[in-house]
């Protein structure tokens, strides 16, 4: 993968590693049911370290901004209410005395002096800001404990029936409740405190009224200072994250364009190193590894040369005496009847490896064409069964002396593509000469398919098969699955390899499956069009029963 478009994965056990779980998983979900709007939004999440790094430190710093927040409002809100509760009881034990002193010399059967001392009493809504701060008018409330007297007293506001119930035990009660004022139209959320009045005239309960609008306005304004600090915050973060990331990110993005170029064939690019931080000290070791590298493949690639070179004169120069030794070889097979039985198998013996040394000299001769790009197709639209069936009549007495049964399956419609007819005939040759020499006397079968981009042939056999990983190996020159086997063919080692270029060279796959002891197959496909591209193939690779 490349580097610079590797995941950002933070330790696990961190909230930034959780929240950045969260949001990939987000950005997953998104990609697979969202417009093409956010899948362009949710692939540049994954492409950009950047991004991720902003965004999930913004997150998490508003996320902590507003824990803090909410924990300060909260605090403050209560440091506010307590303080105007402590205010307003100290307010209501100071009005006691002026109360009692208004019910002084009154008895009880006295009730329009008991009402005019409740009226003298809720008629002076007296002002508390030494105490209370903020100047807000408070109300007054009279309650009698007899309720035949309770019902010659002005009505008021109600009082809740839970504070007039702590009332009557004795004692000051405070509860929060929805009060009336004379300042402010309707209900108001406010402050009740209450207390019980023990007169000469009877008990009574006498209770404040305390509005709380100018708490409100200083925790709203409280809550709005927190809002916008914290968001100035969250901004401010999310700058300096952006900024330093940034810093990190773009020599690692400088990095990664430049092993780009590297790996597409530039080998003389570097990154330029400025400074002496670790960042300098990253370019300078990929530098480093870029001379290095360059030199290794200058040094392989010179030695490719020389091999190519080595195995193309050794080639050429070999022919010139091969081709004297097979003119005396032949004259020695044609008097063969001529000579001594053990005379005669040894004339024999050196035509059978003359004809495998030309073979390997062939083949070693279309390597380094391969190898010095001198291979040209010439292209032909020509039906596919043409060439399969002539491959399969070529391959039937090599079959018999196997004791093999081989068969085709080509179809009967046309299946016709631009190809190389004499490479595509030499490929499927190579195929069912492998095939056969490892069916171990199983049936060898030959598929024909076709769809409208490309065409496939399948060759597979019932035999020894392969292990686990030669699958990919089975194309390397020379290389020998079982080198103890006999073999009818008298192979050169290069057959598959060679195929593999012929494949290649009309821009088509040739790929094997096999299993030991299940056989093997060999598929090779093409495009319909010389130069088309492939995206599949109208043939599986693995048979039918293994797919199953």
């Amino acid at each position: 993968m490349n580097p610079a478009a590797r995941r950002w994965a933070p330790r696990p056990d961190t909230l930034s590693a959780r929240l950045h779980q969260r949001l990939q998983g987000a950005v997953d979900w998104l990609n697979h049911r969202s417009s093409p709007g956010l899948a362009r939004l949710s692939a540049g999440w994954r492409r950009s370290l950047q991004l991720r790094v902003a965004t999930t430190t913004t997150l998490v710093t508003g996320l902590i901004v507003l824990l803090i927040g909410v924990f300060l409002v909260d605090q403050i809100g209560k440091g506010v209410l307590k303080a105007k509760r402590d205010a307003s009881i100290s307010q209501a034990s100071l009005g006691l005395d002026a109360a009692l002193a208004e019910f002084e010399g009154l008895t009880p059967g006295d009730l329009n002096g008991i009402r005019q001392a409740v009226d003298q009493i809720t008629a002076d809504p007296a002002r508390s800001t030494a105490t209370l701060g903020g100047g807000d008018l408070f109300t007054k409330v009279v309650r009698a404990a007899d309720q035949t007297v309770n019902r010659q007293l002005p009505v008021g506001q109600p009082i809740p029936d839970e504070l007039r119930r702590q009332v009557d035990r004795g004692v000051v009660a405070v509860q929060y409740a929805p009060v009336r004022t004379p300042s402010q139209p309707g209900e108001v959320r406010g402050l009740i405190v209450g207390q019980p009045l023990n007169t000469q005239a009877g008990a009574f309960e006498l209770y404040y009224l305390l509005p709380l609008t100018a708490e409100q306005k200083t925790l709203g304004l409280v809550q709005r200072t927190v809002l916008i600090a914290g968001l100035a915050l969250v901004l401010l973060v999310a700058a300096i994250a952006a900024l330093v990331t940034r810093q990190v990110v773009r020599p690692v993005r400088v990095a990664a364009q430049t092993a780009g170029r590297l790996a597409g064939g530039a080998l003389s690019e570097r990154i330029k190193v400025s400074g002496a931080d670790d960042i300098a000290l990253l370019g300078e070791s990929f530098n480093d590894m870029a001379n290095s590298l360059q030199q290794q493949i200058q040094r392989l690639e010179n030695l490719s040369r020389v091999q190519q070179r080595f195995t193309s004169d050794v080639s050429h120069e070999l022919r010139t005496p091969l081709t004297t030794i097979r003119m005396a070889a032949e004259l020695l097979y044609g008097s063969r009847d001529d000579f001594a039985p053990e005379l005669a198998r040894s004339v024999e013996l050196l035509t059978n490896e003359l004809d495998r040394f030309e073979s390997l000299l062939a083949d070693l001769l279309e390597i380094s064409r391969y190898d010095a790009g001198a291979a040209h197709l010439e292209t032909e639209q020509v039906d596919i069964r043409g060439i399969v069936e002539r491959a399969v009549v070529a391959a039937q007495p090599l079959a018999g002396r196997h004791g093999v049964e081989l068969r085709a399956d080509l179809g009967d419609e046309p299946v016709v593509a631009e190809v190389d007819a004499r490479r595509i005939e030499r490929v499927l040759r190579n195929l069912l000469g492998n095939a056969l020499d490892h069916a171990e006397g199983r049936p060898v079968a030959v598929r024909v398919g076709a769809d409208e981009v490309s065409v496939a042939v399948t060759v597979r056999d019932e035999g020894v098969g392969l292990r686990p990983g030669e699958a990919a190996l089975v194309f390397n020159r020379f290389w020998r699955g079982d080198p103890s086997r006999s073999r009818l063919t008298g192979g050169t080692g290069l057959g598959l390899a060679i195929s593999l270029e012929d494949v290649r060279l009309h821009h088509g796959w040739l790929q094997a499956w096999g299993a030991r002891g299940r056989g093997a197959v060999f598929r090779m496909t093409l495009p319909r069009v010389a130069g088309g591209a492939l995206d599949s193939s109208p043939l599986p690779l693995e048979p039918p029963e293994v797919l199953a």
